[in-house]
């Protein structure tokens, strides 16, 4: 039986939303409640049944000592280093240029994601995160270096958190794999962490044979940002696009921001190739980009009807995704 762990959540992390003008729907929706993993669409409790996700095979993984994080070559020295452990399956990417390295994001804080780095590139690494809630933060105070946006959002989450905030996600139904070594379930926290430069939109992160373009992207988080590749044709999208259902009725989050947001992921699909992601799977097509934006317009104008309540948000699905809106309170 798989390895689990009970403990609760305060929601200061994940709950609330913008909420949109309600879509009209010409269908009656059904309705799926989950027992374990709530909030986060349908049918997600047993979600490791899913696992291993055949996705993965198309890359060639890299054996390290490290028996929480799974790792893999995803392109050419673009490494995503994976947790599937717990629920949220998130990946953080490793990219290395001739002058130094860039993290974007460091995951759940699990595990020590600064070990799996240092088994992978010997340059320096600096810290960028797609967005600052917990699954993407957790190793950020383990690195030297950390660049993040000055909004009021990104400093106060910098702050860390108490374990009580994130004690939750460690719960019955998130964890299957056996924690680390040495882990203590009971000290788990977001911990603090110090911007040392600040990012705007625009700004160009030259690491020496890549150049990586910020593109702030806000809606499921104010802070979202994505990062594009030009040259190489690929887009790190962070949690504004991902083979999951995708969140807009998170505290911070903002349904308009986020129609926003995937509506200039649309515009970029015919720059780039391919479309790396931070859950599930590591890469999509860029035609997914052009997905993503039809679904928010279809939501606003009332023509997507295949929805779910699920734990009392709407849940709108797709080819391959969904995107879950907040209910009614």
């Amino acid at each position: 039986m798989p390895l689990r762990y009970s403990v609760f959540v305060l929601c200061i992390f994940f709950v609330g939303c913008s909420k949109p003008a309600e879509p009209v729907s010409s269908a009656e929706p059904g309705v799926v409640d989950n027992q374990q993993v709530q909030n986060r669409g349908a049918d997600k409790d047993n979600w490791w049944d899913a696992l291993p996700r055949p996705e993965w095979s198309a890359y060639t993984k890299i054996e390290l000592d490290d028996g929480w994080f799974d790792v893999y070559r995803i392109d050419d020295e673009v490494y995503a280093i994976h947790e599937p452990g717990q629920f949220e399956e998130v990946i953080s990417f490793l990219i290395v240029g001739d002058d130094f390295a860039l993290m974007f994001d460091t995951g759940l804080g699990i595990g020590n994601i600064r070990n799996v780095v240092d088994q992978l590139t010997e340059l320096d690494v600096v810290v960028l995160n797609s967005h600052t809630h917990y699954d993407h933060i957790g190793g950020n105070h383990l690195f030297d270096t950390i660049y993040g946006t000055s909004l009021d959002y990104t400093k106060t989450r910098s702050l860390g958190s108490p374990p009580e905030a994130v004690a939750g996600f460690l719960r019955e139904g998130w964890v299957w794999k056996p924690l680390p070594e040495g882990f203590s379930a009971a000290d788990y926290q977001s911990r603090a962490f110090e911007i040392d430069k600040t990012i705007n939109e625009g700004d160009r992160i030259d690491i020496g044979g890549r150049v990586l373009e910020v593109l702030f992207t806000p809606g499921h988080a104010p802070d979202s940002l994505c990062l594009i590749d030009r040259e190489n044709r690929l887009l790190f999208t962070g949690d504004t696009f991902y083979l999951a259902p995708l969140y807009t009725h998170l505290a911070g989050s903002s349904f308009d921001d986020y129609a926003n947001s995937a509506k200039r992921l649309a515009g970029l699909a015919g720059d780039i190739d391919k479309a790396v992601t931070s859950h599930n799977v590591p890469v999509v097509d860029a035609s997914y980009m052009t997905a993503l934006g039809q679904a928010f317009a279809d939501i606003q104008s009332g023509v997507a009807t295949d929805v779910t309540i699920s734990d009392g948000n709407r849940e709108y699905h797709f080819d391959g995704f969904s995107v879950i809106v907040k209910g009614e309170e």
